[in-house]
């Protein structure tokens, strides 16, 4: 009977060798900042791939704060803040975050709105081709959350787009386990939020949701990305925190640039919105342009 030969201790020390791995199975080695360019590659690939498998082209992007909560989530969150003060009451930090905590309770609104929204069109043949607008948010809590929730409620399918955060930042758990993705560039995670969008809808939000709205609005402006919907909930919000029509009369961007986007209060208001627009150009004659 024929024996496996013997591996002497130094053949096994070599195959244990990290130069030894191929090269696709060695983390350390992908990690290196030599090996940026294919791993911006391969973060661009996965979804794209992923998503050409399961034939999702058309989708409708959600951005807005991961800090406006439904109102369960939000009583919650007062009640911590007031427990953590009351045990220390001077504590300067604590005061002003309850005090934000509390501001934030108006813009429950704005999670519920999201959510319905992602029900509505989840349900709708925007373009009227018989293909749906799948939901695209960042994947995380908040709007992103609630746009997802929605969609999830009609039954349908919907997209998140997480990144990796210093402070951890998990998925929301209504989107759908085979579109959760992870990010660690911004920029690639940015491309595939506008590459398939035939919709944009923004909420109020911080510096993120400002940089991504302003993304799309570049694009669009500069011919980089065709013409879409570009809805933003809550006029009193942006006319408050964004003065465009300022920005307009300094010359700084044109006065037709104030038509690139609309305003809307409700998820039935932002659907008929995006419906006007596919009325007005329609989908197959906005995409040449």
């Amino acid at each position: 009977m024929n024996k496996t030969p013997k591996i002497s201790k130094e053949v096994l020390a070599l195959r244990r060798s990290p130069a030894y791995r191929k090269a696709y199975t060695d983390p350390e080695f992908l990690s290196r900042d030599e090996l940026r360019p294919v791993r911006l590659q391969l973060e661009l690939l996965k979804p794209e791939m992923m998503l050409e498998e399961h034939d999702v082209k058309s989708t409708v992007v959600v951005f807005g704060s991961a800090r406006s909560w439904d109102k369960e989530q939000t009583d919650e969150r007062v009640k911590s803040v007031e427990a953590m003060l009351k045990k220390d009451p001077k504590n300067p930090v604590l005061r002003n975050k309850l005090a934000s905590v509390k501001r934030l309770k108006a813009s429950t609104r704005f999670y519920e709105v999201a959510r319905d929204f992602g029900r509505l069109v989840s349900q709708a043949d925007v373009l009227n081709n018989g293909r749906r607008l799948v939901v695209v948010t960042g994947g995380g809590p908040g709007i992103m959350e609630a746009a997802n929730r929605g969609a999830h409620e009609a039954g349908a399918r919907s997209v998140g787009l997480n990144i990796t955060l210093k402070m951890e930042q998990g998925p929301n758990p209504y989107v759908s386990p085979e579109f959760c993705f992870r990010f660690h560039y911004f920029a690639i995670r940015k491309m595939h939020f506008v590459m398939r969008a035939r919709a944009l809808v923004v909420f109020p939000g911080g510096f993120g949701t400002m940089d991504e709205l302003f993304e799309v609005l570049t694009l669009v402006q500069t011919g980089k990305k065709s013409r879409l919907p570009i809805v933003l909930v809550g006029r009193e919000y942006w006319e408050d925190v964004i003065n465009f029509k300022n920005i307009a009369k300094w010359g700084y961007i044109s006065e037709e640039d104030l038509d690139l986007f609309s305003f809307a209060e409700s998820g039935a208001e932002i659907l008929g919105r995006i419906e006007a627009f596919y009325r007005a150009h329609p989908y197959e004659e906005a995409r040449k342009k």
